[in-house]
């Protein structure tokens, strides 16, 4: 059973209790053949202990269609996964992110690009996602650590498994910086079908995709056709008309895709689906003792809503990391990543390097 079809079958059941519980004749009603029926009944009780002993250990997360961790942005593509495993913290997944993807093989001008990017994009309050891949994915991943930012890698396998191998110092950053994600439950292993899955998961969870570098024949470009169907900004970087490695993204550009030269460009782009993500985090937060997230438009109301202006005394002129922000005003974190860039997005405050803000 595929995710949407699961999230379809709990939605018409009633719940996942319901679904466990339910017999032969219900579930045939809802639509399964006899064949998934009976691998649904009988299921392989030594993998669920596995994935059980392995979400008991700290910090691993399922995030479930019905739960409220469940990412918002990723709850809107045309096919959701029914849940995530994550090892970090999960609230990093409703952090404001941009994918960042290209060529596993890339140039040395693509790899500089790949590193100014996302260290830029960090200093700027993304969180960078990507699929910890050799070349752009690993590099764009220890450019945000480097940068003192946040960042998230969706993997093609289960999180006990670290593919490719060489990743697995930037996995251990990752799980303390950020987070590992995927759709496989513990114990799956590396299959090529996977990864095409795992690509509408990095644009899913993202703001936007940003492709440096990509063949005509590459993944990448599938990525961002997913991105594009799942209604994400999708930048590319122009390159060398000698470069093979550029081809991928002057065709993109030919497609309508937006061409970037600067970090500034894509920011610009990207305050639209910023309120998106704000507006949902505002429903999530609506509770009495943490106050609302007061959006109009794009530009928050700092005299009118209590939460901002308590975010606002907590900041200075002097750059103050966000650990900080968050302990001193008491806000969760989720709330002070998106009240953040929505204030930056607005002119008022300015990303520093080591993911710091100040009143600008």
């Amino acid at each position: 059973m595929g995710g949407a079809r699961l999230i379809r079958l709990v939605e018409e059941l009633g719940g996942i209790d319901v679904v466990v519980s339910a017999g032969h004749a219900e579930l045939k009603r809802a639509g399964l053949d006899d064949t998934t029926i009976k691998a649904f009944r009988n299921y392989d009780a030594g993998l669920l202990e596995f994935d059980t002993r392995w979400l008991a250990t700290p910090p691993h997360h399922l995030l479930t269609w019905d739960s409220d961790q469940y990412p918002a942005l990723l709850r809107d593509i045309p096919s959701p996964p029914a849940a995530l495993f994550v090892d970090g913290d999960p609230d990093t997944l409703w952090q404001p992110q941009i994918a960042v993807i290209g060529s596993r093989n890339p140039t040395a001008g693509g790899r500089d690009n790949a590193l100014d990017f996302a260290a830029e994009l960090s200093r700027q309050g993304l969180t960078v996602t990507s699929g910890m891949a050799s070349g752009i994915d690993s590099i764009a991943h220890g450019a945000a650590l480097d940068a003192g930012g946040y960042t998230v890698a969706v993997t093609g396998t289960g999180l006990d498994i670290v593919y490719p191998v060489s990743s697995r110092d930037l996995a251990s950053r990752i799980c303390q910086q950020g987070a590992l994600v995927s759709e496989f439950p513990p114990g799956t292993p590396v299959r090529r079908a996977h990864f095409p899955s795992r690509n509408r998961i990095i644009s899913g969870l993202s703001l936007g995709v940003l492709v440096i570098e990509a063949g005509l024949n590459s993944g990448t470009l599938i990525t961002a056709r997913m991105a594009g169907n799942q209604g994400r900004e999708v930048f590319a970087l122009p390159g060398s008309i000698h470069n093979p490695m550029s081809k991928g993204c002057h065709r993109l550009i030919r497609e309508g895709v937006r061409l970037v030269e600067n970090v500034a460009q894509i920011m610009e782009e990207l305050a639209p689906m910023a309120g998106q993500l704000a507006g949902e985090l505002k429903k999530q937060l609506q509770q009495p003792e943490q106050g609302e997230l007061e959006i109009r438009g794009q530009q928050p109301q700092l005299e009118q809503d209590p939460d901002y202006r308590l975010l606002w005394s907590c900041l200075g002129f002097d750059p103050k990391p966000v650990d900080s922000i968050i302990e001193q005003s008491g806000l969760t974190a989720r709330a002070v990543s998106a009240m953040l860039l929505m204030l930056e997005l607005g002119g008022k405050v300015e990303a520093h390097p080591g993911g710091a803000y100040s009143r600008k």
